[in-house]
């Protein structure tokens, strides 16, 4: 295998991005070096993401970027789209945010990793075996190569997709929220690796919600709001003494900082299982677990990833079987209003249907007015304009947002969250908590969820139950 080009700088300038005659992204500028990462901070829809694609030159269809983005002196913007193809993996890989769209479903992940070392980089099967097999040995997986991708958690996913995109090998490493839904180990394991990244020379831009991770990463912190860079300058100066209003809100937003949660006391249980036992091949994942949710409050489920806790929740949703064990729910209460808000949102929507037509279908199916989701709408910080577009055209905490409203005017008495707000940046992830917290006060809404975040579920859970590796 040739050793890759190594780039000394990326310098962004003046970048701006359109829909049209809209401009959604305005004069975004840093320089990118070696042994000084930067990663950028802020809510959802605030631009992050598009800046990341720009400069891959992978922007949505309907947007166009202007502006300088240099590799050196190669110009990123001013190629032709054969040209942004042929540096996609060779010089710039990117890390998605939804591992559920980045891996294909029907192969397994030994190939999906394999088949880089092989065709990219030339490698030999045996050698391009090895290499795979290594790859998936540093993120913890050497022992599911030959799973499929349905076969794994949300963060093993997460995972491959990171065996995948070190595995190219790239000058310049876009991580678009690389952590989300990996439990603190795991998350530490995933920061390590992308300072060794830095370390054996490569460019590093990365995306994240995770104040930690950004911490934890040094070199330079970028806070977005609205499209526009608000603060720029070394981690330690902009977490320790943040200059702008907003950049204090993201960071006192984070749920170590939370007051703890005082809930009314809980009603009779809304569902419940006793004696659960499932097993995936000869994996035992859980056997004999004991489980009540109750109305009015908020039941937590915490462990390593792949250990379970989403095949719980499915289990007491109807979704899954277990392979013994009982489920009842309070009779008389329509299967609609047990809900799920799934840790890939892309998974509950149509990806090829516009939001407002999978929203009409809801509302029509169900007799709901029109003004019921749109005062939702606000209430959530969501667009009117964002109805128009593809589940795949909006950023990851928008559409999460959206599937969290949807879940709410069903009038849910049950509610499963699998990680509902990895997606969302601290103060979006505090508001959208304080609407849970409200209907289940005032609704009688009960609400597990499954968190890899210890410090969130200590804030506000009832009960919370942990599930062993």
């Amino acid at each position: 295998m040739n050793a890759p080009v190594r780039f000394q700088s990326l310098t962004v300038s003046g970048l701006e991005i359109r829909a049209g005659n809209t401009t959604i992204v305005r004069d975004v500028a840093f320089t990118l070096s070696h042994g000084r990462p930067v990663t950028l901070l802020g809510a959802s829809g605030s631009g992050k993401s598009l800046v990341a694609h720009a400069i891959m030159g992978s922007l949505p269809s309907g947007l166009s970027a202007r502006g300088i983005v240099k590799l050196d002196d190669d110009d990123l913007l001013a190629g032709s789209p054969t040209q942004t193809r042929a540096r996609w993996g060779r010089t710039i890989a990117i890390l998605p945010q939804e591992p559920w769209l980045a891996l294909d479903p029907t192969m397994r992940i030994e190939g999906q990793v394999g088949e880089i070392h092989r065709y990219l980089h030339g490698l030999g099967p045996a050698e391009a075996g090895k290499s795979m097999r290594d790859d998936l040995a540093e993120v913890g997986l050497g022992d599911r190569t030959k799973a499929y991708p349905h076969e794994l958690s949300g963060g093993m996913c997460q995972r491959v997709a990171i065996a995948a995109t070190h595995a190219a090998g790239a000058s310049l490493l876009i991580a678009d929220e690389p952590t989300k839904g990996l439990d603190a180990a795991l998350r530490d394991g995933v920061v390590d690796r992308l300072r060794e990244e830095v370390d054996q020379g490569r460019l590093l831009l990365t995306i994240t919600h995770d104040i930690e991770v950004a911490a934890a990463l040094g070199g330079m912190i970028g806070v977005m709001l609205d499209g526009s860079l608000v603060e720029f300058g070394p981690a330690d100066e902009v977490l320790d003494n943040p200059q702008h209003e907003y950049a204090r809100a993201l960071i006192a937003a984070n749920p170590t900082r939370w007051p703890a949660l005082a809930l009314p006391t809980a009603g009779e249980p809304i569902v419940s299982a006793t004696g659960l036992s499932k097993r995936f091949g000869e994996r035992v994942l859980f056997d004999g677990f004991d489980i009540a949710v109750r109305r009015g409050e908020i039941v937590a489920i915490v462990g390593p990833s792949g250990c379970g806790k989403t095949t719980i929740g499915n289990i007491l949703l109807g979704l899954v079987r277990p392979d013994s064990g009982e489920v009842q729910r309070s009779p008389g209460i329509a299967a609609t209003r047990f809900q799920k808000l799934y840790q890939d949102p892309p998974a509950a929507f149509a990806p090829h249907q516009t939001l407002r037509q999978s929203f009409g279908d809801l509302l029509r199916l169900h007799c709901l007015a029109w003004a019921q989701a749109e005062a939702s709408m606000r209430r959530f910080g969501l667009g009117q304009e964002l109805l128009d577009r593809r589940p795949g055209e909006v950023s990851g905490g928008e559409l999460q947002r959206f599937a969290i409203l949807r879940a709410l005017l069903l009038d849910p008495v049950f509610l499963f969250a699998d990680e509902a707000t990895s997606r969302l940046d601290p103060v979006t992830q505090k508001e959208v908590f304080a609407i849970l917290i409200e209907a289940v006060r005032e609704r009688g809404l009960g609400l597990l969820m499954v968190t890899h975040e210890a410090a969130l579920a200590e804030k506000i859970a009832s009960r919370i139950l942990k599930l062993p590796a």
